[in-house]
């Protein structure tokens, strides 16, 4: 497999290991390009039999991920263009995205550094494991502020990975996590210092990766099994549910213009994204 071609994305393979490294400036937004190659890198690596890890990671030592494209707020055709036929056609475009990665053979790491909000850290909960640089990494779902609610998986990943009661707090109160509290509620796997984190990955993965072929992906099928009621059952129901604030109503949509024009999705802006986003005042329409 050549991996090569992508615009957004830089693929290293060696030793059964697979690094994917994010690099879509300014903040590595997930738009249509960055869906575009992650969709195309996902269909080439599901039968990649030489390839047992992935590894996702980010260019940008300050943005894993910003947030999906604040552009589809203002024209959701443009994310419904990106729709994928051979899907399951009840999801949403990131939703199938995310299940795409999610549903890999391989066994797949996140390293996390920097912001991951929103659709991005729904796609670092695709993965597998996620692993964070302690103090230099931030998670949260801000979508609340923006009028709807995580829509790209983000419920249903993150009931699994930390409750229910805690997700309903991550959701509905839109704070930005650091690492210790994101440890702490399971939201990461582990928060290494940054200067041992590439080092911690890079040994876990060749680890895995040198395990007898077909080892890894038979325990990623048990451990599956291992839920009850299915790895992630409901994506539909959150699909129905999101469709209830998205596409959203103008009110909201122009208070998402007002956020673009002081900062939103710019590189100053998102350091302080819940801060801007508060500091804007909903318009209620009667």
């Amino acid at each position: 497999m050549s991996y090569s071609g992508y615009k957004s994305l830089v693929v290293r393979a060696e030793d059964r290991v697979a690094w994917v490294t994010i690099g879509n400036p300014p903040v590595n937004t997930v738009d249509a390009t960055l869906a575009g190659d992650l969709k195309a890198f996902a269909t080439e690596v599901a039968s990649d039999d030489g390839i047992a890890v992935i590894v996702l990671q980010s260019a940008d030592p300050e943005f894993f991920s910003a947030h999906a494209d604040f552009e589809w707020s203002f024209d959701p055709s443009t994310l419904m263009a990106l729709a994928d036929p051979e899907a399951d056609t009840s999801l949403n475009p990131l939703q199938q995205l995310n299940e795409r990665l999610r549903t890999l053979p391989q066994v797949t790491i996140a390293k996390l550094r920097g912001y991951a909000r929103a659709g991005g850290v729904e796609l670092a909960m695709a993965a597998d494991m996620r692993f964070a640089a302690a103090d230099r990494t931030w998670l949260s779902q801000p979508e609340t502020l923006m009028g709807i609610f995580p829509g790209g998986g983000g419920t249903q990943y993150l009931n699994r990975l930390v409750g229910r009661a805690r997700a309903l707090e991550i959701v509905l109160g839109a704070e930005l996590f650091d690492t210790s509290l994101a440890e702490r509620y399971g939201w990461i796997n582990r928060a290494v210092p940054d200067e041992h984190l590439d080092a911690f990955v890079d040994s876990l993965a060749r680890r895995i990766a040198g395990l007898p072929p077909g080892v890894a992906a038979a325990a990623k099928e048990a451990q599956n099994a291992a839920e009850a009621s299915g790895p992630v059952p409901n994506l539909a129901e959150e699909a129905a549910a999101h469709a209830k604030v998205y596409p959203s109503p103008p009110e909201v949509v122009d208070r998402l213009r007002v956020v673009m024009d002081h900062g939103g999705q710019t590189r100053e802006g998102e350091v302080g994204l819940e801060r801007l986003l508060k500091g804007i005042p909903w318009a209620h329409r009667s």
